[in-house]
């Protein structure tokens, strides 16, 4: 399978956990993989706790203005590691730390300024699942799996998770999937609201990368404020609009792109 997404040119971040890597491309995309193939990039404690700082550090990065979460190999993520998980809960105090961990990662991922894309080959499962749905969008491979399990482990997720999922596919969608734990086979994610775009597993890759090229060129301005209002209740959103809406008045955005309009050119945001 070609591998567009990780063969193109770019720069690496430094590691902040075996397992977990970033790269920046020269086109203004990053890329955060998951990479433990031989356990189908199974989330360990120490990738959920490292991804705060490495989306910090991404955001930071000059040159980022768009994100592709990814898994090596043909797995998105099979999940949280199952031999850790079941060493946490030995201890309730440990398991409420370890889910504590997860909302600062999911809430982290959803939280980034820039537009994030999980692109999904393979098991998309449990946690691996959670963190596909924090991303603002999904590009989903046809013959992919995607399913959130607990109630195949008598784990309860803690509210954040729910909640979003809930938000994401309505709350009887939401049900189905979290009562059963039943895999969804990627070209069904379209109608069940998982995914945004279902593709042969060989364009998905370029499909996602092309897609967020074309999101780099778009105003930061407006891709922020939507985010803004959207990561909020409906009640909230005027008000969580209203600073990108005055600074809007001033801000260099909309000068440019009305500008570049009239001269009938590409604008440079």
């Amino acid at each position: 399978m070609d591998q567009p997404l990780l063969t193109r040119d770019r720069s690496a971040l430094p590691a902040r956990a075996e397992g977990l890597n970033a790269y920046v491309g020269e086109d203004g995309v990053a890329v955060l993989e998951f990479a433990r193939p031989h356990r189908r990039n199974a989330v360990t404690l120490a990738i959920w706790e490292s991804l705060p700082g490495t989306l910090e550090q991404l955001a930071d990065h000059p040159g980022v203005r768009a994100l592709l979460l990814t898994g090596a190999g043909n797995t998105f993520s099979a999940g949280a590691d199952i031999g850790e998980l079941a060493e946490v809960y030995g201890d309730p105090k440990r398991a409420d730390a370890y889910h504590a961990v997860n909302v600062a990662a999911e809430e982290a991922l959803a939280a980034f300024p820039h537009p994030t894309i999980a692109v999904v080959h393979g098991a998309c499962v449990g946690g691996g699942c959670q963190l596909a749905v924090a991303c603002d969008l999904r590009f989903v491979a046809e013959d992919a799996r995607l399913g959130i399990t607990p109630a195949k482990l008598g784990v309860v997720y803690p509210a954040v998770p729910t909640l979003r999922l809930a938000r994401l596919v309505g709350p009887a969608r939401a049900k189905y999937l979290l009562f059963s734990g039943e895999l969804v086979p990627g070209r069904d994610a379209l109608p069940l609201g998982l995914a945004e775009r279902v593709l042969p597993d060989v364009e998905l890759d370029s499909a996602a990368l092309d897609f967020a090229r074309v999101l780099t060129r778009r105003s930061p301005q407006t891709i922020g404020a939507v985010k803004a209002a959207l990561s909020v209740p409906p009640e909230r959103a005027a008000e969580a609009l209203a600073p990108w809406e005055r600074r809007s008045r001033e801000a260099p955005d909309v000068h440019e792109g009305l500008a570049a309009f009239l001269e009938g050119r590409p604008p440079r945001f």
